[in-house]
């Protein structure tokens, strides 16, 4: 079972030096969608909560266009629960580290299907070595849960329209999968 005060002063690798706060996730515990991002950046750092900047507001509008799902749907958090330094990919030692709470999560939420964002979660979550541009949009069961992955709405910040057009169409199989009965 999830200990709440183990995680939020967890010291298991040195993010837990430069880090704010420990961004553990939030929303339902039944929830539609679990999303699943890389890492707290700054925002989510100092406010406590993942995807509250650019990129969440990014990633639920597009979710609420493309799907009809409202963040207040979704249960939301990252494979490293806090910031990396100068927001770079976690290293291989602080995602295994951290995995364990992410797998305690997983086995607690029982949303109706998962949405990785970007190379670390689908790698970490779905088990894809590919990189994105291979795995996006293709469904994977994580048991009987579907699972997708697309790429983080960082990337699409940085990318422009095409990326977004890309993370659409993803959005659109991810439609599908909840539609279904």
């Amino acid at each position: 079972m999830l200990d709440l005060n183990e995680l939020v002063s967890c010291t298991r690798c040195d993010l837990s030096l430069t880090r704010q706060r420990v961004v553990v996730g939030s929303g339902p515990l039944a929830p539609l969608l679990m999303v699943i991002g890389e890492a707290p950046g700054r925002s989510e750092d100092e406010g406590g909560e993942p995807f509250i900047g650019r990129s969440g507001q990014l990633l639920f509008r597009l979710l609420q266009e493309e799907v009809g799902v409202t963040r207040s749907q979704c249960f939301v958090t990252n494979v490293v629960k806090c910031r990396p330094p100068a927001n770079r990919t976690p290293t291989l030692h602080e995602i295994t580290t951290c995995r364990p709470w992410l797998d305690e999560q997983l086995a607690m939420i029982t949303p109706r299907a998962v949405l990785a964002l970007g190379n670390t979660a689908s790698r970490a979550v779905l088990g894809s070595e590919a990189p994105m541009g291979e795995v996006h949009g293709r469904v994977v069961y994580l048991g009987a849960v579907p699972g997708l992955a697309t790429y983080h709405p960082a990337a699409a910040l940085r990318g422009g329209a095409s990326v977004v057009h890309v993370m659409r169409r993803d959005l659109a199989v991810l439609r599908q999968l909840l539609d279904a009965p």
